[in-house]
Parts: C-alpha cells; structure tokens; sequence
C-alpha cells in the first residue's frame, strides 16, 4: 500500500518523471544541469509545467462543483445557521471556491449585503482562499498527506475562530454603510446541465490560468533562485527551525505579497529544498494567501479602520500560532 501512495505521490501528484524528462531533454541540448544555471533552467522549466497542469485539472474540479453552490444558493443555505454552525458552515463553504482572497472579497460585500452576520462572511473570507482542493492536492505533492490534511484542518480551525472571534466583538458597525444598506437581489439559481457545467470549468480553468500566469512565473523564478543560488547555509540562518522568530519573519515577509497558493508552490518547494521548517514555509504561504496587500485595500473600502486591524491581528496571531505548531510536532505529523 506504501509503494502505491509512494506511487502516486511522486509521479502523479509530484510528477517526478517529467522533472528527469526535462533533465534528459537539456542535457541533449548540451545543458549541464549539475550547474546553477543548468539546475535553475530544470527547475523552472518543471515547476512551471507541473502547476499550470495541476492548476488546470483542479480549477476543471473544483469549478466544477463550485457549479452547484452560486452565490445566491450560498447565501441561503448560510442563513439557515446561526452562531458557531454557520462559522463552520462558511469556512467549509470556502473550500469549494477557487478564489485568491481578492477574489473572494466581492463574495464577501454579496454575504454581507444580504444580512449575513459579519462573522459568518469573515470566516468565509478567511477560508476561501486558504484552504481549498487544490491547496490539498498540491501540498500533498510537496510535504505528503498528513502534512497535507492537518494544513487544511487547521486552516479551517483559524477561519472558524477568526470569524466567530470577531461576531463576539459585536463588529457589524464597522461595515461602511453602503455595504450594508444596498439592497439583496433574489436571482433564480440556474438549472444547468452537466454539459453547461462542463463548459463552465473550462471557462474558470481558462479565466483563472489568464489571471495567475504571470503569478506563477515570478513564483517559479523566486523558487529558480531559492534553489539554485542562494546559499543554504544563509536560508538555514534566517528561516531554520533554530531561528526562534523564522515564522513571525516568514509571516511578516509574505503579507506584503500578492498570490494565490498556485504562485507561493514553488517557493515553498525550493525552500523546503533548503532544509526550512514546515511550519516557517506554510505561514509564508499562508501569509501571501489570506492576509496579500492587495485583498487588505480592497477590504478597506468596505470595512473601518478598527474591523479591518482586528481581522489582520486574528489571523496574522493564528497563523503565527500554526506556524510553530508545525514546527514543533512536524516529526509527528510526517
């Protein structure tokens, strides 16, 4: 059974053979891959392949079953729950939406537009972009199943926890008015075929490649550089398990940045790579992922100063918190 999912884990998932395909095709060419610029060109060439494929065939999926929850249908089946169900409603909610959270913030103003408590919409916000399918399958390719599963329990522990820390704040005033003022419109959920749903995975796969490519690239490339010229002894020195602040630091250096977990994937390999911790390489992502500068401006327009410092700190807190769960009990989780 261990050979079968060792199986699937490096060639299906991990696509190990493409990655010696590739270092067969450039050594025909002449190209030492053994060399830094030899082993960046590999790297680039793979990483890129494999993430365009995978994102494709789990946009195709995920899009797919996205199709049986439109908004309209996700705003009634959150107000029939209330309280601590309706959280965890609505972060489960959020792992069939294939959104990075820029993307998920018009959802968000849609729930919270229809009188959906704010709480309830902040643990959707949360969890769409972190915690989904694909960030499932492709954490398997890098870190293996139980890093994978207990990623996306206790991402989905910190969007419930989020929202419901902040629904006991009692923070629906600090919603700008015209949020909460526009009024609801009731559209009749579509009955469509499979065929019309099939047309509309591939329509997200296409839309979503088009949106990401450029994300993926600069991914690839950082992770090139990560891999190939950067020192591990330096990497080791300012994100090793051995450094107590490596995962504030990770945390601190990923906000800033704007992707979505298909763009922060061949980072993390690289760094993983490099002998980084876990728990450091996942609050990167998670970092990039649900708190980008990009998602926080956006959220400004719609939310007040004093909403938007308490979203950031819950979830910058737990995800600092995860980070160095991970760090401390990876060995029992590997």
């Amino acid at each position: 059974m261990k050979e079968v999912w060792d199986f699937i884990q490096n060639q299906i998932l991990g696509m190990k053979w493409l990655n010696a395909l590739i270092g067969d095709g450039l050594g025909k060419v002449g190209i030492d891959i053994s060399s830094r610029m030899g082993g960046s060109i590999q790297f680039f060439l793979y990483d890129t392949i494999k993430i365009l494929v995978l994102l494709s065939v789990l946009i195709f999926i995920i899009s797919y079953i996205q199709s049986y929850f439109p908004p309209e249908r996700t705003k009634k089946i959150l107000g029939r729950f209330h309280g601590i169900k309706a959280n965890i409603l609505s972060a489960l909610l959020g792992t069939v939406t294939p959104f990075c959270s820029c993307s998920s913030i018009p959802l968000f103003i849609g729930f919270t537009n229809a009188g959906l408590p704010v709480g309830v919409t902040f643990s959707f916000l949360i969890s769409s972009p972190l915690v989904d399918l694909g960030a499932l399958i492709l954490l398997m390719s890098i870190f293996g199943a139980r890093i994978a599963f207990t990623y996306v329990i206790v991402g989905l522990v910190l969007a419930v926890a989020g929202g419901t820390i902040i629904d006991k704040l009692g923070m629906e005033d600090y919603v700008v008015k015209f949020v909460n003022s526009g009024a609801t419109v009731d559209i009749e959920e579509p009955n469509l075929s499979k065929k019309d749903r099939m047309v509309y995975a591939k329509e997200q796969v296409a839309a979503t490649v088009k949106k990401v490519f450029l994300y993926i690239l600069i991914g690839v490339g950082i992770g090139a550089l990560i891999h190939n010229w950067i020192p591990e002894s330096f990497i080791q020195t300012v994100l090793g398990v051995n450094n107590p602040f490596s995962v504030l630091i990770a945390t601190v250096v990923g906000i800033p940045m704007y992707a979505d977990i298909f763009g922060t994937l061949p980072i993390a390999e690289a760094l993983f790579a490099k002998g980084v911790g876990v728990g450091t390489i996942l609050s990167f992502m998670m970092g990039v992922t649900a708190l980008s500068l990009p998602s926080m401006i956006m959220l400004k327009r719609v939310v007040k100063n004093k909403l938007l410092a308490i979203f950031v700190g819950v979830v910058a807190l737990g995800i600092i918190i995860i980070g160095y769960f991970f760090n401390a009990f990876s060995f029992l989780i590997v």
